[in-house]
């Protein structure tokens, strides 16, 4: 396989794999975490806000956010007391 040359991330010699990135630097942008993200828009479904952060919009990302966050911090169920006979 010939090499197709160096990452064009600021101080990355790494070899590129796609779009002008190494592995690191292509997943990265991929995921909007690099100065010139993939996406301009919100890639949730028919939302064409402007993202915010993680290629989300502000409401799409909260949400997200919101529901994962509030799944775990929702309290256990208290227990039955025992039947004392």
């Amino acid at each position: 396989m010939a090499n197709k040359g160096t990452c064009k991330a600021a101080e990355c010699s790494r070899e590129v794999v796609g779009k002008g990135y190494c592995r690191k630097h292509y997943r990265m942008w991929r995921h909007g975490e690099m100065p010139k993200p993939r996406y301009k828009t919100c890639t949730f479904e028919k939302c064409r806000k402007r993202w915010f952060r993680g290629s989300l919009c502000e409401e799409h990302f909260k949400a997200k956010r919101g529901a994962s966050a509030g799944a775990a911090a929702a309290p256990a169920a208290p227990a039955a007391p025992a039947a004392t006979a």
